[in-house]
């Protein structure tokens, strides 16, 4: 009776440590600036690193901006843009892990409309048309998607023509808001932002796909994190075939040559 007394509190302690251990939350966090455009594979990615012990912070926002802000400093721990141009700027200036660098999915830039809307495009031309009067796309400054654009209207021949038309959008959701509440006629971004607002919005014409440069997403771990062994975890889920299955499921383009991770002392 005295063990049972004194033993039994001890028991159901030590089961209550079990239970705190076995739901222990994670046991590191980073943080990931990513471009908008993976804010929905990204979601899904970050619940599967955190039952693999990491908690993913996201910071989703236009790939220029969010390289500003890592150039400003900006405690970020992995870097995922939706172009080479960003990726490239900060490794000239040694803020990312050259060695820890990969390009891991592609995508497609169209052009879309209200569903509500009755518009009818049938080629860039179209949008010469008079009932055509605004047409949004990301800032091509800042926004890959808005770059990538620029690049299709002036392969196009139209560029000169629909200036004017033109609204500049900080990123690629902007321009999708743009269109789904009709202050637009049209706008252009990824398929994978398209394919997210089906409900709300339809596809009129996917640019070809030598009209512009080849869309390339890129991933890295920047120079500066204190959790390098997190980074490289969630660096290698994206380019694993979870990861690569995760993608496709959104859209995106597996690439045939995905990484540029080199070894120590190689080219």
């Amino acid at each position: 009776m005295r063990w049972f007394k004194t033993g039994l509190p001890l028991v159901f302690l030590w089961l209550l440590l079990a239970v705190s251990v076995a739901y222990a939350g994670p046991t590191s966090e980073i943080t990931v600036s990513s471009a908008l455009s993976l804010k929905g594979p990204f979601d899904e990615i970050g619940k599967a690193m955190e039952k693999r012990g990491v908690r993913a912070i996201f910071n989703f926002g236009a790939s220029g901006m969010l390289q500003k802000q890592i150039e400003g400093g900006a405690p970020v721990d992995v870097f995922a843009a939706a172009s080479l141009k960003e990726m490239d700027e900060l490794l000239k200036k040694g803020l990312i892990k050259e060695n820890m660098k990969s390009d891991f999915a592609g995508n497609s830039i169209v052009l879309v409309s209200s569903l509500k809307s009755g518009i009818r495009v049938k080629s860039f031309s179209d949008l010469k048309k008079g009932e055509i009067k605004r047409i949004a796309i990301g800032n091509p400054a800042t926004v890959p998607a808005g770059k990538y654009s620029e690049e299709v209207l002036r392969h196009s021949g139209v560029w000169d023509a629909i200036k004017e038309k033109l609204v500049f959008a900080e990123n690629v959701k902007q321009v999708m808001d743009y269109v789904v509440r009709e202050e637009v006629e049209a706008g252009m971004l990824f398929l994978t932002d398209a394919m997210a607002r089906k409900k709300d919005l339809t596809i009129l014409i996917e640019a070809p796909q030598d009209s512009h440069k080849k869309v390339v997403y890129t991933i890295a771990a920047i120079s500066g994190t204190k959790n390098e062994k997190a980074a490289r975890e969630f660096i290698s889920l994206v380019m694993s075939e979870e990861g690569k299955g995760i993608l496709q499921r959104y859209g995106f383009r597996l690439l045939k040559q995905t990484t540029h991770v080199r070894k120590k002392g190689g080219v």
